[in-house]
């Protein structure tokens, strides 16, 4: 204890001479061109934290590079959905080219005007490409697999039911699919016709060049007037929210759609949480607003498929060619023999967009407009009982 003690004063006598020596000096290096000496220990710690912030580094650059990639990605996936089904990216450039090259309107096939079209169109949704478009349409393809099954049992009540995992019971060996997937020209309750049909005769051929039944309103046709209903089937309503705003909104066809708050809320989720990820729908992703007549093309190849019995994509089912099926019905859209026609699609386009989006005005809401409003309106009466009671005063 005397000795501890004695140390301690010590101590204390030297810091009050040091004290009365008057302010401490800096302390200066001999030569500071010589290294400060260090710990071994203390170097290792520096070492330790400097590979550490390199490798943050890294894994964030890696991370960049990931999300850029799966964004580019999941912008590819469009390619199907939105512009070709069938043709690949390169001959739409091809075509565009040639025509550049040309400078003057050149001679073209329908084939190479719908390249051109599509071309246009791409430059449209995606500003370069393709990974990611084979992948869309076999996640496409697997969620109407079992849904399109849902939605016709529901609808028809068959017996026995369609399986959801199971393909090889639909088709023309299904009484409920085979009506569906008839060609318009045909009446699939007259037992001669499915016999035909499935014996696979000459007399009844099922090929892209019939417009089956599941594309009309109420599944029902006009023979007079092959363009009422046409393309305003609830299975093909159902399917695109499916594919482009999410499955939740697909529970119901009637009425308008509300995809446009599909939309917004996908959004506004986005900008709230940050880092957290959020499942954001396809037409979120493609700044779709409008439906567009590739889109519904692809639509109903899907629900084509989904209703036959092959198990696969194929090109080509049969005598049924899908590629030129895609065709007819984007030509249906674009390739329009005049005024009348064209106006008739483009009110088609307009119930579509409201089916699926519904009539969203937020966009028309004018500085001018809001300003009539009454919240504006309460705003400035409550301004104005301000200034009078303070004239008054």
């Amino acid at each position: 204890m005397t000795e501890t003690s004695s140390t301690s004063n010590g101590d204390h006598s030297s810091e009050d001479e040091s004290s009365s020596a008057g302010p401490a000096r800096p302390l200066v290096h001999a030569d500071p061109s010589q290294a400060m000496p260090t710990s071994s220990k203390a170097r290792a710690k520096c070492r330790i934290a400097v590979l550490e912030e390199e490798l943050e580094m890294m894994r964030q650059e890696r991370g960049g590079k990931q999300r850029k990639t799966t964004f580019y990605v999941a912008q590819g996936r469009a390619i199907h959905r939105l512009v070709v089904l069938y043709h690949s990216v390169g001959d739409m450039i091809a075509e565009n080219d040639r025509r550049y090259e040309f400078r003057s309107a050149p001679e073209s096939t329908a084939e190479q005007d719908r390249l051109q079209r599509g071309y246009i169109e791409l430059a449209r949704v995606l500003p370069w490409l393709k990974k990611g478009a084979d992948a869309a349409r076999g996640d496409d393809t697997s969620s109407l697999k079992e849904l399109v099954a849902t939605w016709v049992n529901q609808e028809f009540r068959p017996s026995p039911f369609i399986k959801s995992n199971d393909k090889y019971s639909r088709g023309f060996a299904s009484d409920i699919c085979g009506m569906l997937l008839c060609p318009a020209e045909w009446d699939w309750t007259q037992n001669s016709v499915k016999a035909g049909i499935r014996d696979r005769t000459t007399e009844y051929i099922v090929s892209e060049n019939s417009w089956p039944l599941f594309l009309y309103e109420n599944y029902q046709i006009n023979s007079n007037d092959l363009e009422e209903g046409f393309l305003k089937s609830k299975l093909l309503v159902l399917a695109f929210k499916v594919v482009f705003t999410s499955p939740s909104s697909a529970r119901e066809a009637e009425g308008d759609g509300d995809g446009a708050d599909v939309l917004e809320n996908n959004r506004r989720a986005r900008r709230r949480s940050d880092q957290t990820k959020v499942k954001t729908c396809v037409a979120s992703i493609l700044n779709m607003k409008k439906v567009t007549p590739r889109a519904i093309a692809y639509v109903v190849c899907q629900v084509r498929f989904a209703l036959s019995s092959v198990s696969s994509w194929h090109t080509v089912d049969a005598d049924f060619d899908y590629e030129a099926f895609w065709c007819n019905i984007v030509d249906f859209f674009e390739d329009t023999p005049g005024p009348v026609t064209r106006r008739k699609v483009d009110k088609l386009l307009e119930w579509w967009t409201r089916k699926i989006f519904g009539t969203n005005h937020r966009e028309d809401l004018t500085p001018e407009l809001v300003s009539q409003m009454s919240v504006n309106a309460l705003s400035e009466q409550r301004k104005k009982l301000e200034d009078a009671a303070f004239d008054s005063d």
